[in-house]
C-alpha cells in the first residue's frame, strides 16, 4: 500500500466514537469532525523493526499511516489538525475521497498536504538512515519543499510562507498598478513592487 514495504503494513480501525469518548471532543468538534471524515484506519507502522538498515531518530521513534476516508474533498483543516493534536505519534495522513488520494502532514504547527492523485498512484518514496531523516523527507516530499542552504525544514517552510505572501502581494499590487490612471500613483506602486522584490 502506498509503495510501502510489506513489513509495515497493518490493518486496525480506530473508530471514531473511541477518539470521541478518549479525548472528550465539544460537541462542536464533533459535528465538525463527523462531517468531513467517514473512517480511520492505520495501515502501516514505519519504525526500526518494520524497516530494514533504518535506526531510531532521536525525537522520532515511528510513523504511523492513517488512511482517512473523506465525505468530501474541500474538507476542513481543522479537523485534520485536531487529529495529529489529539494523537501524540507523527503521523502521515492518506486521505482518500473516492477514486483520489491526497498525502498529508502535520508538521511546525502548520497542516502541509500534497496535490490530490489518483489512489492507484499514490505512493510515498522512504529515504534516510534515521527516522528522524525518514520523517524530514516525507514532510519535503508531500510539501514540494526544496532546501536552501544552511536552513533547518522549520525555517525552510517558514521562508517559503513568507515568499508566497510576498509574491501574492506584489501580483495585487501590480493589477491595481495597471487599472490606476494617475501617473504619481502608478509610479508609487512601482517603486513598492520593486522593494519587494528586492526582498525575495
Amino acid at each position: 500500500m502506498y509503495g510501502l514495504p510489506i513489513t509495515t503494513e497493518r490493518k486496525k480501525q480506530l473508530p471514531k466514537k473511541a477518539v470521541f469518548a478518549k479525548f472528550h471532543l465539544k460537541p462542536s468538534q464533533r459535528d465538525g469532525f463527523d462531517a468531513d471524515v467517514s473512517r480511520m484506519d492505520i495501515v502501516a507502522v514505519l519504525s526500526p523493526a518494520t524497516l530494514l538498515a533504518i535506526t531510531a531518530g532521536e525525537s522520532i521513534k515511528d510513523i504511523y499511516v492513517l488512511a482517512v476516508q473523506m465525505k468530501r474533498k474541500d474538507y476542513d483543516g481543522k479537523n485534520i489538525v485536531l487529529l495529529s493534536r489529539l494523537i501524540p505519534q507523527n503521523i502521515l495522513f492518506a486521505l482518500q475521497f473516492e477514486t483520489d488520494t491526497q498525502f498529508a502532514v502535520y508538521h511546525s504547527d502548520r497542516l502541509i498536504c500534497s496535490a490530490w492523485m489518483p489512489t492507484g498512484e499514490a505512493k510515498m518514496a522512504l529515504s534516510g538512515l534515521s527516522m528522524d531523516a525518514v520523517w524530514e523527507n516525507i514532510v519535503k516530499s508531500i510539501g514540494g519543499i526544496e532546501m536552501e542552504q544552511g536552513n533547518t525544514l522549520t525555517q525552510q517552510i517558514q521562508t517559503n510562507e513568507q515568499r508566497a505572501k510576498t509574491l501574492a502581494q506584489i501580483a495585487a499590487l501590480a493589477r491595481k498598478m495597471a487599472s490606476e490612471k494617475q501617473p504619481r500613483c502608478k509610479r508609487e506602486y512601482f517603486e513598492i513592487i520593486k522593494k519587494l522584490k528586492s526582498n525575495l
